[in-house]
């Protein structure tokens, strides 16, 4: 805060990213062991002030009752707002994972004897300040958090509205526990707080290296449309489970159940299966039953409706090919073969995770070279596609991009790349002259 005619009032979002820049510079040159020592501190403080997290959340809950009521945040949103004590104890337990991780600084990426005593090396390196924008989900805060500070990177979060009561306390505790320890700089993580502060972060490219945003098609849309930053994110996860005719189908019960029930709000849960008209005959009615018993809508195309009668599915629209339902509801489409399952992943998918049920070595060979997307699985859930899952300790969300990083990122995908070159006396007028010649020579 700074002090303006008598009265405290909060710095503006440029004044905290040109203090998230200073702090990202500091924290880039602390030593690998002081920052897990950081991390392993803060995952303590999280425990122990369990109750503090707890009553704040309690308190976001509450007032985010009569939205749910009024329609105005679903109940997969509210879900995702609910911290529990097994919650709590699993935030420290990332940031643990997170601590365990070799450090993803000053890796030595390659090295080239371009000539005699003439190196260049490439190291790996922090990106530098990661705006983070996010929607409900308040263990956000400390699975980017633990990431920025294991990478050196300082992280400006703005979590949405209904989160608000429970991301100050965790953002509280966080900095209260770096204060402990003089050679971390409190500015490496910042708290924003309305609308309008992310549009004015969103105009800082000078000081803010990346945005991440996380959360609704809207949301990412937004940043993507107004940020002059880059932007690495997401905008819906439209999941696909493919039954082909050759999958053992008690396999491809528990994966589709699975991948739609297990957390139906999360993005990587699956929202359309795909069935082989050879096998829908005898598989769609026990799936069905079964996603039913789960409490799922199913909503089907013409030939599940002929199969099954429309007492059991719903009739599907072209809408629903293309909808993130985040809820309790799966859409059914019966196929013609593997090359049909791909063509409508193709058209409807949002490239994040796809998943085919087969023995057949090469229909999943052929699935997995032709889809287009971050994950492709065979005989796998789509909810393993998760930065824990993967052994990331963390992730900073899911991306469906190409360019940087794809899929669930994590501490790589917070780190970039520097040319470092050592010479003596070396100029380039020796080589264009013809005087010297380069060598080129990859060294070990």
């Amino acid at each position: 805060m700074t002090i303006d005619s008598g009265t405290l009032t909060q710095p503006t979002v440029a004044e905290l990213a040109s203090r998230a820049r200073a702090a990202s510079r500091q924290l880039a040159k602390l030593p690998h062991e002081l920052r897990n020592d950081a991390l392993i501190n803060i995952a303590e403080a999280i425990e122990s002030d369990s109750a503090k997290i707890l009553k704040a959340n309690e308190s976001d809950c509450r007032a985010a009752e009569p939205a749910v009521k009024a329609g105005k945040l679903s109940p997969a949103m509210f879900a995702r707002l609910r911290v529990s004590q097994r919650g709590i104890g699993e935030m420290a337990a990332r940031i643990r994972d997170v601590a365990r991780l070799p450090d993803p600084l000053g890796r030595r990426l390659s090295a080239t004897e371009l000539d005699a005593g003439l190196v260049l090396y490439k190291e790996s390196c922090p990106l530098g300040v990661v705006g983070i924008v996010f929607e409900s989900r308040p263990d956000v805060v400390p699975q980017v958090a633990s990431l920025g500070l294991k990478s050196g990177n300082a992280i400006l979060l703005k979590g949405g509205a209904e989160a608000a009561q429970t991301n100050e306390i965790l953002v509280e505790i966080w900095l209260e526990s770096l204060r402990r320890s003089p050679s971390f700089p409190s500015d490496s993580i910042g708290l924003l707080h309305t609308r309008a502060d992310v549009m004015d972060l969103l105009r800082l490219d000078r000081d803010v290296d990346l945005i991440i945003p996380r959360g609704s098609r809207e949301l990412v849309r937004l940043v993507a449309q107004t940020s002059r930053i880059p932007v690495l994110g997401h905008g819906e996860g439209i999941c696909h489970v493919y039954v082909d005719r050759a999958a053992d189908l008690s396999k491809a019960l528990r994966i589709v159940v699975d991948s739609k029930v297990q957390y139906p709000a999360a993005c990587n849960a699956a929202e359309t299966m795909l069935v082989h008209k050879d096998i829908a005959r005898d598989f769609l009615p026990t799936i069905i039953a079964q996603l039913r018993d789960a409490g799922v809508e199913v909503r089907g195309c013409s030939a599940t409706i002929a199969l099954l009668g429309s007492l059991e599915v719903l009739p599907a629209s072209q809408e629903d090919w293309a909808t993130e339902y985040s809820d309790l509801i799966l859409s059914v489409k019966i196929v013609a073969d593997v090359g049909e399952a791909v063509a409508h992943i193709d058209r409807y998918g949002s490239r994040h995770t796809e998943t085919i049920v087969t023995e057949d070595r090469e229909v999943a060979r052929r699935f997995m070279d032709e889809v287009d997307a971050a994950g492709v699985y065979h005989n796998a859930s789509t909810r393993f596609a998760d930065g824990f899952r993967y052994g990331l300790g963390a992730e900073l969300g899911i991306s469906t991009n190409k360019l940087h990083a794809r899929g669930p990122v994590g501490l790589e995908g917070l780190t970039t790349y520097k040319y470092k070159l050592f010479g003596d006396g070396h100029i380039v007028a020796e080589y264009s002259s013809g005087e010297r010649q380069f060598k080129h020579r990859p060294m070990a």
